[in-house]
């Protein structure tokens, strides 16, 4: 499994689009203090949702079209034949997968995170723990994106599983919103309905904080712990659930 891993990060890494990471590093530092010279008044909410943004956006994209190519290589290539020849089981190609591509996504996060803390640092913004942690929940919500898209492409053909990826990362960051809209019908069904479907989705909207950075709402610890608890038990069932599949799965050669 460690060989898997190991052997996607170095696929991962040799591919061109790494090098978009250091052209975003260069970008963000030169935009930023852009905007220190053009906002008028208190830039600093600017910077850090510009900021923040940018790792989650640039992030998304790269699992969406990186990952899945990746993933549809090996089966497309025949290249998946030859891993599964050898004494390899299934599950330890999934999470070998799973985790030489999550490796990547920590080293590049890291990286942002330093050089987005150090323009912070650097315009004398507060660093607050709010900020720190809407970084850690970005890698929360990149993990679980990734957990999602491996299992969707267990079953489903590339498009397909960008696509309904995409839909399920945009309905769960607008759950409250569609919730809202549910009730109003005022169909007790269809509400009752809509909110066990909140356990089938991810997190993503609890874990979207960069909105309410500088605002008078106050986060506990306890808020903290119980959503990185429940990112982690999400992941787990999603990898779970993918090794299931990927174990009965049948390949043409």
């Amino acid at each position: 499994m460690l060989n898997i891993a190991l052997n996607t990060f170095r696929e991962v890494v040799r591919n061109k689009f790494l090098y978009m990471i250091i052209f975003f590093g260069f970008v963000f530092i030169a935009f930023s203090i852009v905007l220190w010279t053009l906002t008028l008044g208190d830039d600093k909410k600017l910077i850090v949702d510009f900021g923040l943004s940018m790792i989650e956006i640039f992030w998304i994209i790269w699992v969406l079209f990186v990952w899945v190519q990746l993933l549809f290589k090996e089966v497309e290539g025949k290249t998946i034949f030859l891993i599964l020849s050898k004494p390899i089981k299934r599950y330890e190609f999934i999470l070998g997968k799973f985790l030489g591509f999550s490796f990547t996504i920590f080293l590049i996060i890291l990286f942002q995170a330093i050089l987005f803390l150090g323009v912070l640092y650097f315009k004398e913004i507060e660093i607050t723990k709010l900020i720190l942690f809407s970084i850690l929940f970005i890698f929360f919500k990149l993990e679980l994106l990734l957990a999602l898209v491996l299992f969707f492409s267990s079953f489903m053909s590339n498009m397909i599983t960008i696509l309904v990826a995409v839909l399920v990362y945009l309905s769960a960051h607008s759950y409250s919103l569609l919730l809202d809209m549910v009730h109003k019908t005022k169909n007790v069904v269809l509400i009752k309905s809509w909110e066990f479907l909140q356990l089938l989705f991810p997190p993503f909207e609890v874990l979207n904080l960069k909105d309410y950075i500088w605002s008078f709402q106050e986060f506990s610890t306890k808020f903290f712990v119980y959503n990185t608890f429940y990112s982690l038990v999400y992941l787990f069932l999603i990898l779970f659930f993918t090794v299931i599949i990927f174990n009965k799965k049948k390949f043409e050669n």
